[in-house]
């Protein structure tokens, strides 16, 4: 969403309040002004011999602030603020409070899947009691299995920011070998992690103690870095000033604690970050073209209902991009299921529609490559997966 345009609106507003204020301030002290020499004049006269006309002074003022024209001047300055905060509302509505059911289309979804999804997101994010009333609400027994597994997540979260690694090495300890197979050393990392605070806040022989029972299983792939932590039993409760102060550092503990939650959700077999969240971000990031779109094609909204395909690339960020996309380039499109991409026999890639306009939609027959001087049938092609 392009916000320049409103924080300009902005800086007009403020820019528009600060000179109102300016001025009302100008003229409020030049009405103090006026008044102040009127009493004055009174003051000094109260002793003359001849009685002061007090209406008449008055009506002076009344006549000198009138020929000052104080309040137009007021008035000028309000009302450029005025339209100035209309225009940025008029703005704000626009830009933030658009029509977005215009840009929705049937699209059959699958209540079940949705729901299960939306229950994992509350287990995930640790509202146990709302992801139980959801599953309840929405008759939705089956989401309550992922319930015991997040849980267990949220309690090792929650001990490593208590500085209690404890309930995450038994973790790694009971996955050890998937977690090698996914060439992972959290579960050394984590035995690191305790052997610094044992090492700093006990002392040298329960350090060592802890080293020999944790770090054998590890010493073949990771030996010099072994080594390393053994050089740092030298600087038993004095780490802080040794060459390995850098161990110290509460970084390693919030990467850990990030890396930890995903290794786990890749043995849950679950993406690290929620599919709700990430769904609910993509869709936020196209919703402004899709309204534009839908603007265009106003007054045929049958087919904008019916379209399998947007007539336009959703251009996302990297972050929303999980699978590798292929546009022919021949025709400009990208691939999809009815229109899959094909090797040529010359190495070249094209979408299977290019494929048989090229070859007259004759599989025998020979057409060249767009790309090189080959000559390939679309017979002999094959479909590509990606």
């Amino acid at each position: 969403m392009e916000l320049d345009p409103v924080k300009d609106a902005f800086d007009r507003v403020i820019k528009k309040q600060k000179v109102s204020s300016s001025k009302c301030q100008e003229i409020v002290q030049k009405i103090e002004e006026e008044i102040a020499q009127v009493l004055s004049r009174i003051q000094s006269e109260e002793n003359s011999a001849s009685p002061l006309d007090y209406n008449s002074v008055l009506s002076s003022l009344h006549l000198r602030l009138k020929t000052l024209d104080l309040v137009t001047q007021l008035e000028g300055a309000q009302k450029e603020l005025n339209a100035a905060a209309s225009k940025y509302a008029k703005l704000l509505e626009k830009s933030f409070n658009p029509e977005i059911s215009r840009a929705y289309r049937n699209v059959d979804f699958d209540t079940h899947q949705v729901n299960q999804i939306i229950a994992s997101h509350f287990y995930r994010e640790g509202l146990f009691d709302i992801g139980d009333c959801f599953v309840d609400e929405a008759s939705e027994p089956e989401a309550l299995a992922r319930k015991s597994t997040f849980l267990e997540l949220f309690q090792i979260m929650e001990a490593m920011r208590s500085w209690d690694l404890e309930p995450a090495i038994s973790w790694a300890t009971k996955h050890r070998e998937k977690l090698m197979e996914n060439d992972s050393s959290i579960e050394l990392e984590l035995h690191r992690l305790q052997f610094v605070e044992i090492l700093q806040k006990k002392s040298r022989d329960e350090a060592l103690k802890y080293a020999r029972s944790v770090f054998t299983p590890f010493a073949e792939k990771h030996f010099s870095e072994i080594q390393k932590l053994m050089a740092c039993l030298l600087w038993a409760g004095k780490l802080d000033s040794s060459p390995y102060t850098e161990l110290l550092s509460s970084v390693h503990w919030d990467k850990l604690a990030d890396e930890l939650k995903r290794q786990f959700c890749n043995l849950m077999g679950q993406s690290y970050d929620s599919p709700l969240s990430v769904t609910v971000s993509a869709g936020i990031q196209a919703l402004p073209t899709l309204l534009k779109l839908m603007n265009v094609l106003s007054g045929k909204e049958q087919e904008w209902q019916t379209m399998k395909q947007l007539p336009v690339p959703m251009d996302l960020c990297t972050e929303f991009q999980f699978h590798s996309v292929f546009v022919c380039p021949v025709s400009r499109d990208q691939a999809t299921e009815e229109n899959p991409p094909m090797l040529l026999t010359c190495g070249h890639v094209l979408c299977k529609q290019s494929i048989t306009k090229l070859s007259k939609n004759n599989n025998t027959r020979p057409f060249k490559c767009p790309y090189c001087p080959s000559e390939v049938e679309a017979g002999q092609c094959k479909q590509l997966f990606f």
